[in-house]
């Protein structure tokens, strides 16, 4: 889950914008934080090779976590995705110990005080929230609509940063933001398998991520309290995981009895939920990769594009119907994604 955000924490997955605080970016980069385990950074390999490698790895990682639930909750018939999603950050638990104990990704840093743990605490309930609506929505609505609405992340956070922050932007933001709500109105109007339901719930996903961006920037703005994407994972998976599991029983009922017996009866469906938790969590750290290697203006144009190609793989896949209005509703949410990041870097430019 893997929408992870985007898990986030999916923060350098989503576009970000400059408030009067100022949202931090994921701090990242050797001359902060010191060198990463030689694992991640074999000498005998070239350097551009290495980036290649992860750049296709955090696109295989984004895809495949989106196909991978689409899967599991559509077409296999597991239809459980709050506890899905506590799956999945169980293994963010397990897999950002192992990272930082034990491949020593980043340093571990800790939590400095009890106000910083409720901020943490806070910032995961706002996650849970968004990758459970994101991973609901997957029931209901193919990939390539999901990756439409989730393209929309800008618009909202856009939206939270004025009412949070009362940070207005230039003029030229707002215009760019114009095409990413027309986009996603015409696709939205000709979608073939459209789900009132499961369009709230991307809705509410796509919002959620984009509140989680702002308030982070808000809960963590000074540098005692600023953690590292990986360590801020560390922490936010098991509160998050905690937090899901009642709602889970609640919800889902015997969710736990149901998945061992039918696990009895079917031993691929381990192999689904591992190899789909363990890719969730991959998200996380090839988001952290790639913009250590590259930059998170690189990770944004990236994610841009993922979008469109995960929508395409989606339909190869699933071969779910599309229509000349729907796909045009997409180029135009994008397009507008893509000026709209223009602008924040010319405004940020002009601001320097």
């Amino acid at each position: 889950m893997v929408e992870a955000q985007s898990w986030t924490t999916r923060r350098s997955s989503n576009p970000r914008l400059e408030t009067s605080v100022d949202i931090p970016s994921t701090p990242t980069g050797e001359h902060r934080y010191g060198p990463t385990n030689n694992f991640f950074n074999p000498s005998f390999i070239s350097p551009t090779i290495i980036t290649a490698l992860i750049i296709a790895s955090w696109y295989f990682s984004n895809i495949g976590v989106l196909l991978l639930n689409k899967y599991l909750l559509s077409f296999y018939g597991y239809k459980y995705p709050i506890f899905l999603t506590m799956l999945h950050m169980l293994a963010c638990s397990f897999y950002s110990l192992l990272a930082i104990r034990w491949f020593q990704v980043v340093p571990f840093q800790q939590i400095l005080s009890r106000r910083q743990f409720f901020k943490i605490l806070a910032l995961s309930g706002i996650f849970c929230f968004s990758v459970v609506c994101g991973n609901t929505s997957l029931r209901y609505l193919p990939v390539s609509f999901n990756q439409a609405i989730g393209a929309t992340t800008p618009f909202f956070t856009a939206i939270f940063s004025f009412v949070i922050t009362c940070k207005k932007e230039s003029a030229e933001v707002y215009l760019a933001l114009m095409p990413v709500v027309f986009g996603i109105v015409l696709a939205s109007n000709s979608e073939p398998l459209f789900h009132l339901f499961g369009f709230l719930m991307c809705v509410g996903s796509t919002a959620g991520r984009a509140l989680k961006s702002v308030v982070q920037g808000l809960l963590l703005s000074s540098e005692s309290e600023k953690l590292h994407s990986m360590n801020l994972l560390l922490y936010m998976a098991p509160m998050a995981a905690m937090i899901l599991l009642p709602f889970s029983l609640y919800i889902e009922g015997n969710v736990l009895s149901v998945t061992l017996e039918k696990a009895k009866s079917d031993s691929f469906m381990i192999l689904l939920l591992v190899g789909n938790a363990t890719v969730a969590y991959l998200v996380n750290l090839t988001n952290f990769l790639v913009t250590k290697h590259t930059s998170a203006l690189t990770l944004q144009v990236l994610g841009n594009a993922k979008a469109a190609v995960a929508a395409v793989v989606s339909v190869l896949i699933f071969k779910n119907p599309v229509t000349v209005m729907g796909i045009s509703g997409f180029a135009v949410t994008i397009m507008g994604v893509v000026l709209y990041s223009e602008a924040r870097r010319r405004l940020k430019v002009t601001a320097h």
